[in-house]
């Protein structure tokens, strides 16, 4: 499992694109017939991708987080963003059509990862921070979480905001995740951009045409940059760094957090104006 060690900003300035993307970006989230994991010690978040592609996968333990089976001391969020497929705990079968989630809490023994029958091109999206305490399991549908609907056609940023694992949704020691849609014509993901000094943020863009790509912003408002996404890739974003993304088409996005707090909207903006 790749590691991502925790920065700050006093670093930003001297990044290079090239140290930025690896610092930050996670190319390869989806490989067929692989679960790919990379952790972060930024809230101690693993997050990464299963692909089953036809054979069953299962989620072992990993030495970087010294546990003898993977949600020994941990919970996990999974949001479907390919073909329907399945997830089986502990013996539970649970079908995930696209763009469902599931949420597995601590001491969960046993996860494993196919396609429905007759089915194929299932990709499970993982998001998986520490839990203190075990949560009951629980699958979401697409539209069954709260949904909002924010932005304005103006601003070229309306979209649909699914959430799913929250204070008021699905419970979790830590997690809040959800699914974004933008609407035909919305390219803005967020504006104004925003930090979340309490918790880090990581988000999935995916439904991106393959010629287009997310310019996704990152770093201190006095001092910001930003990395070029293409489809089905991930971004760290750290607790002091701010977020928002403008795409060259409409495109999707699970975003994830964890941290101190579960409030969805405890972020504080950074107004256009501020940006440099």
């Amino acid at each position: 499992m790749p590691q991502r060690y925790a920065t700050n900003p006093a670093q930003i300035p001297g990044m290079k694109t090239e140290e930025l993307r690896a610092t930050y970006l996670i190319p390869d989230v989806f490989v067929p017939g692989e679960i790919r994991l990379t952790y972060t010690h930024h809230d101690r978040i693993v997050l990464g991708g299963a692909v089953p592609a036809g054979s069953d996968l299962s989620l072992g333990g990993y030495p970087e987080i010294r546990s003898d089976y993977f949600l020994e001391h941990r919970e996990v969020g999974i949001i479907n963003v390919g073909g329907t497929g399945t997830v089986t705990a502990d013996g539970e079968v649970y079908t995930l059509v696209t763009g469902a989630c599931l949420y597995l809490g601590r001491g969960i023994r046993s996860v494993s990862f196919a396609d429905a029958d007759g089915e194929t091109g299932a990709q499970f999206y993982l998001f998986s921070a520490p839990a203190h305490t075990a949560y009951p399991a629980a699958l979401v549908s697409p539209g069954e979480g709260t949904v909002r609907e924010l932005g304005d056609q103006s601003t070229s940023n309306r979209r649909t905001l699914n959430q799913y694992i929250h204070e008021n949704g699905v419970k979790s020691c830590q997690i809040v995740m959800g699914v974004t849609q933008l609407h035909e014509g919305s390219m803005w993901n967020t504006m104004p951009a925003h930090t979340h000094d309490r918790r880090t943020e990581c988000y999935l863009y995916f439904d991106l045409p393959e010629d287009a790509r997310v310019v996704h912003l990152m770093g201190e408002r006095e001092e910001t940059r930003h990395l070029l996404v293409a489809d089905r890739q991930a971004v760290i974003s750290p607790s002091w760094s701010l977020h928002s993304g403008v795409g060259t088409a409409a495109y999707s996005f699970v975003w994830a957090m964890a941290g101190e707090n579960q409030a969805f909207d405890d972020m504080d903006a950074a107004p256009v104006t501020d940006l440099r």
